[in-house]
């Protein structure tokens, strides 16, 4: 029979694997170098394998401990979710919600819906993570975050195990400084034409949306500036350097937040968003919480 895999082996090679020496694994796991330096010899024996390369006084992990990593990592991974899921059983327990923002959510839209987890009557720890759709859907997939909130939607033939849940839609609204809206409402969308222009960058949905209705329009804004970060291009909106779009569910905030003007709308580019949880987490209680809360914001 085969002997068992002794997981305080793997836990510290992932240690040594994640800081990249045996002197700070051994600082984090309150063990001394040697012990630590014996029992990752003995894991490595057990395995047959050697897991790390030497250049100098540093332990490279190579394409065997790579592997073993990523196995432990998925180890640990749920182990902490266990933890979890146990401690939504335990009053005394705080439920610990990690929830994934694609980045190209407004991120006063990823407020309004987050805010509504400390409306549970048990103790909840919000955790929020923001990145890149591939990036964070990985990271679903590795259970190391319980929902995503994004702008597209899981696609058909993904191998990752989650549910689409539809949060709802709106159009979008053009803004500009208040001493040029008023000229640029009078006509809009033609005042666009040949006017400088702010678009998002490629990883929103809503840039090819507007390029197609400026096809349909007719018109042609000078595009002088794109940008991955929402944010920022209000700020050069604010400054006067172009008219730039939001969704319209956040209108009031950015009128209010950046000083400026809705110049018109249209429902032609429409944004959509939605919540995106693995099988095993429909049942979490801040899903469903959080889902209903967007909706209502959209409704």
């Amino acid at each position: 029979m085969a002997q068992q895999l002794n997981y305080n082996h793997l836990r510290y090679f992932f240690t040594i694997a994640r800081e990249g020496s045996i002197v700070k694994a051994a600082e984090l796991l309150h063990l001394s170098p040697q012990t630590i330096s014996g029992q990752l010899t003995v894991f490595e024996e057990y395995l047959g394998l050697k897991l790390f390369d030497r250049q100098g006084k540093r332990l490279i992990v190579n394409d065997a401990g790579k592997l073993v990593y990523s196995y432990a990592e998925d180890i640990f991974a749920l182990g902490l979710e266990l933890q979890q899921s146990l401690n939504m059983h335990d009053p005394k327990q705080s439920v610990v919600f990690t929830v994934g923002v694609v980045d190209v959510i407004p991120k006063i839209l990823a407020f309004n819906i987050l805010e509504k987890c400390f409306d549970l009557d048990e103790s909840i720890k919000l955790v929020s993570r923001e990145g890149d759709y591939g990036d964070l859907l990985a990271d679903l997939a590795l259970n190391k975050i319980d929902l995503i909130i994004s702008d597209r939607a899981l696609a058909p033939g993904v191998a990752v195990k989650a549910y689409n849940h539809y949060l709802g839609e709106c159009g979008v609204s053009f803004y500009s400084t208040n001493d040029t809206a008023s000229s640029l409402k009078k006509g809009f969308p033609k005042t666009l034409d040949q006017y400088p222009f702010l678009i998002c960058g490629d990883k929103s949905n809503q840039k090819i949306g507007l390029q197609s209705w400026f096809d349909d329009e007719k018109i042609n804004p000078v595009i002088v500036a794109e940008f991955d970060d929402s944010a920022l291009m209000k700020f050069f909106g604010q400054s006067g350097y172009g008219v730039f779009t939001t969704p319209s569910t956040i209108e009031s905030h950015v009128t209010e937040q950046y000083g400026v003007s809705v110049i018109g709308r249209t429902e032609a580019v429409s944004e959509r968003f939605y919540a995106i949880s693995p099988e095993r987490k429909i049942k979490h209680p801040a899903v469903k919480l959080l889902v209903d809360a967007a909706k209502d914001i959209f409704s």
